[in-house]
């Protein structure tokens, strides 16, 4: 798991440093949700150009 998650991560930063052409500006979002069961932190990384759009996401 931990060697898919850092591919995903060397390629979308190959993309974003625009090794390939013009960079592209990757987005990202973090959220933090408390409830009577506990707590939830979520985190998510996306990059995309024209119709082509990579995301990763995390929840803990």
């Amino acid at each position: 798991m931990r060697r898919i998650f850092a591919v995903i991560c060397a390629l979308t930063f190959l993309a974003a440093c625009g090794a390939d052409g013009e960079p592209v500006q990757p987005t990202g979002n973090a959220n933090v949700s408390i409830s009577s069961s506990g707590a939830y932190v979520g985190t998510n990384l996306a990059i995309g150009q024209g119709p082509v759009r990579v995301s990763l996401g995390l929840g803990l």
